[in-house]
């Protein structure tokens, strides 16, 4: 069984009198412990199709099996959890509380799975320790470089223990040495932990970093291709 099988999978959204189609019919699947890198121009549809696999949002047509579980048939409650309990994300501008310290912002996704404060202090300073962060603890986003808050989002995507992370141009708000930096940690994380690493990007040199690149354009894929080992 996959980790994820998307079968003719369309977007479109109103407008005016008709509808725009975004993706035009996405089929694809991904193992667990891939590290796959979604690359496209701006507009090409990936962060939409990200959106869906993401389970933050729901196709117009086609279908997504996640786990061999069919999304479109879940309610909002159930999609609620599959995106806590299996599902880290790190996005390009962070998305860290700012008047909290970086030890309660990796806690937070725990608070929400109802995990007990022994258990959410010791996860969240081990998933902090991964990352290199054992002296800024108790920074808030604001004491942080761009660097360290990116490696704060990591943390936080890693702390549940989500089989998959996604990460949505966590590259961009960053120089060269830091999104190298960075780049190091998922594939660290990909191969040690075996978690499942869904970039997009539209930086060729950030996808390199991935085992498999799928390429977008105009909402289908225009090409899927996997390094030789």
């Amino acid at each position: 069984m996959s980790l994820i099988k998307l079968e003719n999978i369309r977007k479109s959204y109103p407008l005016g009198d008709g509808f725009l189609e975004i993706l035009k019919g996405i089929s694809l699947t991904i193992e667990q412990g891939e590290f796959v890198a979604i690359m496209g121009p701006s507009g090409s549809g990936k962060s939409t199709l990200m959106n869906i696999l993401g389970c933050l949002d729901k196709p117009s047509a086609g279908k997504y099996w996640l786990e061999g579980e069919e999304v479109e048939k879940l309610s909002s409650d159930e999609l609620a959890v599959i995106r806590n309990k299996k599902i880290g994300f790190v996005f390009q501008g962070f998305n860290l509380l700012s008047r909290t310290s970086a030890l309660e912002n990796v806690e937070l996704p725990m608070v929400y799975a109802g995990i007990d404060d022994k258990t959410r202090r010791e996860r969240a300073i081990k998933a902090l320790k991964s990352v290199g962060l054992e002296s800024r603890m108790d920074h808030q986003p604001n004491q942080l470089s761009g660097g360290q808050q990116q490696r704060v989002a990591i943390a936080r995507a890693l702390v549940t223990e989500a089989p998959i992370i996604f990460a949505d141009e966590p590259t961009g708000n960053l120089d060269t040495k830091t999104s190298v930096e960075v780049m190091e940690l998922f594939t660290k994380f990909n191969k040690e932990l075996n978690r499942t690493i869904i970039l997009v990007t539209h930086e060729e040199d950030i996808a390199q970093y991935a085992d498999r690149i799928i390429k977008v354009v105009d909402g289908e894929i225009r090409s899927d291709e996997r390094k030789k080992k």
